[in-house]
């Protein structure tokens, strides 16, 4: 960039120039040369652009030379600051869980949203010079966007966008094993997609030149909508079906009359490590998010001959996406003929309350607040015994570590007390008894 000055008779003169850097130096995104006489610029510019411009490029080239993505993660927020900060962190966990290398976080607090471009266009012209001295690949938006939004930002930058829905449902994507759960992240994708297809459609256009493919664009994008909706509805088909077979197992089960005892809780708190140390089973349990998506069920039996079934269940998460949620209502449907609900927490998250409140929040959703819970409080081996004990108390719950079976005596106690007391009761009893008090003494 250069700006000419003139004197009083609009002669030039003085030529004042400046470039951006291509990283970050001390502090310094830029770069101002020194002045010059308007007839003395021999100053190489052209090979001063190439130079700065094959810098910047081998820096993105090396970046992304092992194939992972690059992530500046952004969050535009009208929360406090701390509130912000603590879902900021959430989103780097998830995207580190999906294999991205987190670059950075961007926050700024703003007393009203920009609806169009979230940030406001010169933080976000600021932000893409930030994405060219960093190698960043991707921009990962801490909400969802509206498909105008992505449209707005994907005009003005050249970089993959994608928001905090996009990032679970790539999550999700990489950990179903099983076809259930394929079909499910499948059709919460598509169900995604389509009000964002004429956003996909645009940049590519862009991408091809624009003018002269509009008419064969907006053709294309009708067949995509077609073949997207027909695709939607042969994964609710399928769905049907995998919740019609559901019913068949449900009701060979409850001709045997066996409890069934369904594991809650935000992801990553410990679900999978306790039903592996409950049963002695060797189910797949990571330290990252979502690390189990496929449900699974055991046979456990507890003192006196109490047998019952135990069933993992996919994480929560805040702001679950409405999609996941519907196209996951098969598997969600078992917690509504669920008996007893153990409700995972992991205390030694600084989070643990928040969490608490999502998954409380997502149960009153599906309609399961009524079902009686056992809070679970994991990983008491890394919290202070007294302020655990503390804990324990106030939240009405049992301490364990999910990975050391000698914790769990207590939460097999209190199980088996909770399965006697609902094997006990009449029907309307239970019923009445669970809306009176959710939490299982």
């Amino acid at each position: 960039m250069a700006v000419v000055t003139f004197g009083d008779a609009m002669e030039p003169k003085a030529v004042h120039m400046g470039h951006l850097l291509p990283a970050d130096r001390n502090g310094k995104s830029f770069e101002i040369l020194s002045p010059r006489r308007p007839f003395d610029l021999d100053i190489g510019c052209l090979e001063l652009i190439r130079s700065l411009e094959s810098e910047m490029g081998h820096l993105k080239k090396a970046q992304t030379a092992d194939g992972t993505e690059r992530a500046l993660l952004v969050s535009v927020t009208t929360r406090s600051r701390t509130e912000a900060e603590d879902s900021l962190q959430e989103l780097k966990e998830l995207a580190e869980s999906s294999g991205i290398h987190v670059l950075d976080t961007v926050l700024q607090q703003r007393r009203k949203v920009d609806p169009r471009f979230l940030l406001g266009t010169g933080r976000l012209r600021q932000l893409i010079i930030e994405t060219l001295q960093k190698g960043a690949t991707l921009l990962i938006f801490d909400l969802e966007l509206t498909p105008a939004q992505i449209r707005s930002i994907t005009d003005l930058i050249d970089l993959k966008v994608i928001d905090r829905t996009q990032l679970i449902l790539d999550i999700f994507a990489q950990r179903a094993q099983t076809r259930e759960g394929k079909l499910q992240v499948e059709l919460a994708q598509l169900r995604y997609l389509l009000p964002r297809l004429v956003t996909k459609n645009t940049a590519m256009s862009r991408l091809t030149g624009g003018i002269g493919g509009r008419g064969p664009g907006e053709a294309k994008l009708e067949i995509n909508r077609r073949r997207v909706r027909e695709r939607i509805g042969r994964l609710e088909s399928a769905l049907a079906g995998v919740s019609r077979h559901r019913n068949r197992q449900r009701a060979r089960r409850d001709k045997r009359q066996l409890p069934i005892i369904s594991i809650i809780g935000y992801t990553n708190a410990g679900k999978s490590s306790l039903l592996n140390t409950l049963t002695h089973s060797r189910m797949l349990a990571e330290e990252r998010m979502f690390a189990t998506l496929d449900p699974s069920s055991r046979r456990l039996r507890f003192p006196r001959d109490i047998e019952v079934i135990i069933t993992d269940t996919v994480g929560f998460i805040r702001d679950l996406p409405r999609d996941l949620i519907s196209a996951f209502r098969a598997t969600l449907e078992e917690l509504t003929h669920a008996d007893l609900l153990l409700h995972v927490i992991d205390i030694h998250n600084p989070r643990y309350e928040d969490q608490i409140e999502s998954v409380e929040a997502i149960l009153a959703d599906l309609d399961l607040h009524h079902i009686p819970q056992i809070r679970v409080l994991n990983k008491m081996d890394l919290v202070d015994p007294e302020e655990a004990a503390a804990l324990a108390r106030r939240l009405d719950g049992v301490l364990i570590s999910a990975i050391t079976s000698r914790t769990l005596t207590g939460l097999v106690t209190r199980v088996a007390r909770a399965v006697e007391r609902i094997r006990s009761a009449p029907p309307e009893t239970e019923t009445d008894d669970a809306v009176a008090d959710p939490k299982v003494a």
